[in-house]
């Protein structure tokens, strides 16, 4: 059984899903610290004046030593309809964007207090949209507390795992022989984004998961046909 797990991700990039898609399951790792200026709250939309960010403003105030499950929303300011607005105003021109608005508009209506919650939930929503049909599982619900490469190789052992599918920084920390030891294999994943159609311009690779999802019909054989 291939195992993967990151940190929740807003908007998550096609490298995060797809490395999803080659696992047998998925953890997601919402029991570590939370890292300012990642993309854990926020990623990139494609405008006519190049790539925006789109943030979730959170709570950070006394987070320093808690774990991300904790991570309140700063629901006290309207993202919400800062996001949609930018995202009607950059993708109306879009060839799915009158068929998948109301979905979107539906995702965004959801009330959630905590940022791993409404990442979580959202995440839900993106693989079923792409087709891609993986055991989920919260890390908050699991045994395993340890740090770094130490709990890789716990959530592999709590979920029996025979192969850990690591994203590239994983080779920075994961202490392989003890991988080797507890008879667990470590892969690395790389990732180049597939090109597709998009508005303004030439393509820029990497954004969030919404860009291909309104430019493409079928998001899923296109992601698919690039990276097999």
């Amino acid at each position: 059984m291939i195992l993967a797990a990151h940190q929740p991700a807003y908007l998550p990039w096609l490298g995060y899903l797809d490395r999803i898609a080659r696992s047998d399951a998925f953890v997601f790792l919402d029991t570590v610290q939370f890292e300012k200026n990642s993309f854990t709250n926020r990623n990139r939309v494609k405008t006519p004046q190049g790539p925006a960010w789109l943030t979730i403003p959170v709570k950070v105030k006394g987070h320093t030593h808690s774990t991300m499950q904790e991570l309140q929303i700063d629901n006290a300011q309207n993202w919400k309809i800062k996001h949609l607005k930018t995202l009607k105003m950059n993708y109306s021109k879009a060839p799915m964007f009158a068929a998948r608005w109301p979905k979107l508009e539906e995702l965004y209506a959801r009330p959630f207090d905590l940022l791993s919650d409404l990442c979580f939930d959202h995440l839900v929503f993106w693989l079923a949209e792409l087709g891609v049909k993986r055991r989920l599982v919260r890390a908050r619900d699991l045994k395993a507390r340890s740090q770094k490469s130490e709990l890789i190789l716990d959530l592999c052992s709590e979920l029996g795992a025979n192969e850990y599918l690591s994203g590239p920084f994983g080779k920075d920390y994961l202490d392989e022989k003890a991988f080797a030891a507890s008879g667990v294999a470590v892969s690395y994943h790389e990732f180049k984004s597939p090109e597709y159609p998009q508005l303004y311009g030439p393509f820029v690779p990497n954004l969030g998961v919404v860009d291909l999802w309104m430019n493409a019909a079928d998001p899923s054989s296109i992601l698919a046909r690039k990276v097999s």
